[in-house]
């Protein structure tokens, strides 16, 4: 094999809607090759591995026509992931049980994460939060997580669950009437909540959060509400993090979080009234640098990371 050519690693960002997978240039962190596909999370898991396979091996074969070698490919999915690479959950890609990591291993060294460690760790690499060592990246989109990191290392915690933040119902009794309430934040302010409240108000107007916040910035009051207390939501329980974390900044990316307007003020607004010290309560919100590339290239860096620390081991 020609040592000289640059190395490269294959990056893939498995969600509930569409895979991205890329080239990843190393050390630059520069995709040199993108490619997308639709996941269909509602299809077996079987059959959105073999897609996804397909999708690596192309890329696999494309890196060669470059001129480049595949060192390995990093696998970022929307579910749970233990120290071991395996997948714990299949709240969105039925996956939990299956060889994974081996399918991918016949292409090149495979590591499997959680996408939201992936991607809070090319921001601390390669993206806006290179200057900080301790930070928050929170991802909204399809679904609500985060991750904390410390000094360029994301914390997985004990059994790699260290990234719940909005599936957990955040129970509470009405003063007034003694109604126990059960709201869960993924269901009210993430994308396919802003579709659901919405259409309840308007039926059949949203077809995908980008309608509601499109409609929301054209005026429509409902949508405006739907958007407005969504951000004021998730603002809650990412004020809660800061305070229990106190992060140098916090990181915000995702489709959702990097869309802007009265999503993004309203969330940033409610995060810093839900700020105790008053030291924090100005800390820097600020949104991810590396946009929809954030995933891949964390898959790649996470995996040049894990079997480059293993060839100086030999």
């Amino acid at each position: 094999m020609n040592t000289d050519l640059p190395t490269c690693a294959i990056g893939l960002d498995v969600g509930g809607t569409k895979v991205a997978g890329g080239i990843v240039a190393f050390p630059s962190g520069k995709v040199v090759v993108r490619r997308k596909v639709p996941s269909g999370s509602e299809r077996t898991g079987e059959a959105v591995l073999d897609d996804v396979l397909t999708l690596a091996s192309e890329l696999v074969k494309r890196a060669v026509t470059i001129g480049s070698k595949v060192l390995a490919i990093g696998v970022g999915v929307c579910e749970l992931v233990d120290h071991g690479g395996d997948i714990t959950s299949e709240q969105t890609i039925r996956w939990r049980g299956l060889p994974v990591r081996d399918g991918f291993a016949r292409l090149a060294p495979t590591i499997v994460e959680s996408d939201v460690r992936a991607a809070a760790l090319a921001e601390s690499l390669f993206g806006i939060a290179k200057p900080f060592r301790f930070f928050v990246y929170v991802t909204v989109g399809t679904g609500i997580s985060y991750c904390f990191v410390q000094d360029g290392r994301p914390y997985a915690g004990a059994r790699g669950n260290a990234l719940i933040l909005s599936s957990s119902p955040l129970t509470t009794t009405c003063t007034t009437c003694g109604t126990v309430l059960k709201p869960v934040l993924e269901e009210f302010a993430s994308g396919p909540a802003l579709v659901s409240r919405y259409n309840e108000r308007v039926p059949g107007k949203g077809a995908s959060g980008e309608d509601v916040l499109a409609a929301s910035q054209a005026g429509d009051l409902s949508a405006m509400e739907v958007t407005r207390t969504a951000g004021e939501a998730l603002g809650v329980s990412v004020g809660f993090l800061v305070n229990v974390l106190d992060p140098e900044a916090v990181i915000v990316g995702g489709g959702l979080g990097l869309a802007g307007g009265l999503y993004w003020d309203s969330f940033v607004a409610s995060t810093r009234d839900h700020i105790w010290a008053h030291e924090t309560r100005d800390l820097p919100i600020l949104k991810a640098a590396l946009g929809a590339d954030a995933g891949v290239i964390g898959a790649a860096a996470t995996a040049v990371q894990r079997f480059a620390a293993e060839r100086l081991c030999e």
